[in-house]
């Protein structure tokens, strides 16, 4: 994980239960010893993020309604921290990065990257997404968390075949965009990779002696999983980068960095070949590791 990660060294669980109480009947041994949670229970994943994030980013209101993502909160953390690193300049000194603005699109009903990127830097946010739902959620936890209230805004994308036209105004100047695109190419796809996840928790557990998590039959009762927007696109995660790529060159003038997560590294290649297709003046790829897992984001810009 990124040095500046405060979730490096694992889960406090003692500390997280007192600052978050309701996350104690929750808590089990684990097979090292160690104090942890059953990361096959929806509810038990649940409580530790709201464990977390009152623990560590004074997030006192954070509730996710039934079948949006439940996010890995360390992971999305090290993507908040990579995109600081691009931000080191005269401009951005002293660790705060004051005014500075980010852009977050399908920020979802979870808003965890406005959390935390506002948290530690105290950075503004404007979230985009296409789903009534999540805009809803993520503005009822900006509302309810006073610090939030004040640097996180949300915006409609009205078009689902857009991802920046509609949102990015023509006087809007953003930092950085970021992204968590849709993995997978189809419902079918999303599915059975979530139905391999879950059976990898539910063999886990069944491993530690308790009762075996059943399966769910379809992607409604992932109330921990996602929504499809959030799962799966046509053409899945390369396609979609494709698209924002191209979309980018319109709103060059608009933003400092664009940023987007890429989860398979095959990926980087024709990526990398898009971008410096239409002329982006620079071009990274920041590698993120947490435990043995390897994920990375691309960032680009026209400035």
């Amino acid at each position: 994980m990124h040095p500046k990660n405060i979730h490096k060294d694992g889960y406090p669980i003692e500390l997280l239960c007192r600052s978050y109480p309701p996350l104690k009947s929750f808590v089990i041994n684990a097979k090292s010893g160690k104090k942890s949670i059953d990361f096959s229970n929806p509810q038990a994943v649940v409580a530790l993020n709201r464990a977390l994030l009152k623990h560590y980013y004074n997030v006192d209101y954070w509730q996710l309604p039934r079948g949006y993502l439940c996010p890995p909160v360390p992971g999305r953390a090290d993507y908040i921290h990579g995109i600081a690193d691009l931000l080191t300049s005269a401009t951005y000194e002293n660790n705060q990065q004051e005014g500075v603005t980010g852009l977050d699109i399908g920020v979802g009903a979870n808003a965890i990257y406005p959390i935390i990127g506002n948290s530690i830097y105290g950075w503004y946010f404007v979230g985009s997404d296409i789903d009534d739902g999540a805009l809803q959620n993520a503005r009822d936890i900006a509302k309810n968390n006073a610090h939030l209230a004040s640097h996180f805004s949300l915006r409609k994308q009205s078009n689902a075949q857009a991802i920046f036209s509609g949102v990015i105004k023509p006087d809007d100047f953003f930092t950085f965009t970021m992204c968590n695109p849709p993995f997978h190419k189809s419902a079918k796809e999303a599915l059975a990779g979530t139905q391999r996840k879950t059976s990898n928790l539910a063999r886990n557990k069944q491993k530690r002696g308790s009762k075996p998590a059943r399966l769910p039959k379809d992607s409604a009762n992932l109330n921990f999983a996602g929504n499809s927007n959030e799962l799966w696109c046509e053409g899945g995660e390369l396609a979609f980068i494709q698209k924002m790529i191209k979309e980018s060159t319109l709103f060059k003038s608009n933003v400092g960095w664009f940023t987007c997560l890429v989860s398979k590294s095959a990926h980087l290649k024709p990526l990398e070949t898009s971008i410096r297709y239409y002329n982006a003046t620079k071009f990274k790829v920041v590698e993120m590791g947490q435990g043995n897992k390897i994920s990375r984001f691309i960032a680009w810009s026209f400035q």
